[in-house]
C-alpha cells in the first residue's frame, strides 16, 4: 500500500490495524479478510471498491472519498461516515455490524443496508431516500430531521421513528413495524 494509486488489485489478509494510510488512491481494488481496525484512512480516495469480511472497527475516514463502495460481511463499529467527502459519497453494506456509526448529514439516495446491525447509528439531517434497511436491526439508530421518502422498513427491527420530526412520505412498513412510529405516545398496540 505504499503507492500512491492502486488500479484493479486485490489486497488479501492484510493485518494493517493502527497504521496511518493518507493521501492514496483506489480504484476497483478488492479488499478481503483485512484488518484496519483503528487505522487512519483519511483523505483517500476509493472508487469502486469492494470490501469483504475485513475489520474496519474505529477506522477514521476524515476527508475520504467513497464512490461506489460497497462493504460485505465487514465490521465498522464506531466509523464517522459524516466525515467523509461528500461528493458523490456512494455506499452500501451486507451482512454488516455498523453499530455506533455516523451517517449524520449524508445524502444517501438508494443505499442498502441488508442484513445488518446498526445499533445506535445516527442518521441525523441524512437524506435516506429510496433506501432499503432489509432485516436490518436499528435499535436505538437515531432518526432527527431525516428524510426517509420511499425508505423500506418492511423487514427491518427495533426502529424508533418519530413521524412528526422525519419526513416519511411513501416509506414502507410492515404491520409488526407500527409500534416503533408509535413510540413517543406511550400508547400499547395489541
Amino acid at each position: 500500500m505504499k503507492d500512491l494509486i492502486h488500479i484493479n488489485k486485490t489486497f488479501d489478509k492484510i493485518i494493517y490495524s493502527d497504521k496511518t494510510v493518507n493521501n492514496r488512491e483506489f480504484d476497483g481494488c478488492i479488499f478481503t479478510n483485512c484488518d484496519f481496525s483503528n487505522s487512519d484512512f483519511s483523505y483517500n480516495i476509493f472508487s469502486d471498491c469492494s470490501f469483504v469480511d475485513c475489520n474496519l472497527a474505529m477506522i477514521k475516514l476524515s476527508g475520504t472519498s467513497l464512490k461506489t463502495v460497497s462493504f460485505q460481511e465487514c465490521k465498522l463499529l464506531g466509523i464517522q461516515f459524516h466525515e467523509c467527502d461528500d461528493f458523490l459519497f456512494g455506499v452500501s453494506f451486507t451482512d454488516c455490524a455498523l453499530d455506533y456509526a455516523s451517517f449524520a448529514n449524508k445524502k444517501m439516495h438508494k443505499t442498502d443496508f441488508i442484513n445488518s446491525s446498526l445499533k445506535e447509528v445516527s442518521f441525523a439531517g441524512t437524506d435516506l431516500t429510496k433506501g432499503n434497511f432489509h432485516k436490518s436491526n436499528l435499535e436505538r439508530a437515531i432518526f432527527n430531521a431525516t428524510k426517509l421518502n420511499e425508505v423500506d422498513f418492511t423487514s427491518a427491527t427495533n426502529f424508533i421513528i418519530d413521524a412528526e420530526n422525519n419526513i416519511l412520505r411513501k416509506a414502507k412498513f410492515s404491520v409488526a413495524g407500527i409500534p416503533g412510529l408509535l413510540d413517543k405516545y406511550d400508547i400499547r398496540i395489541v
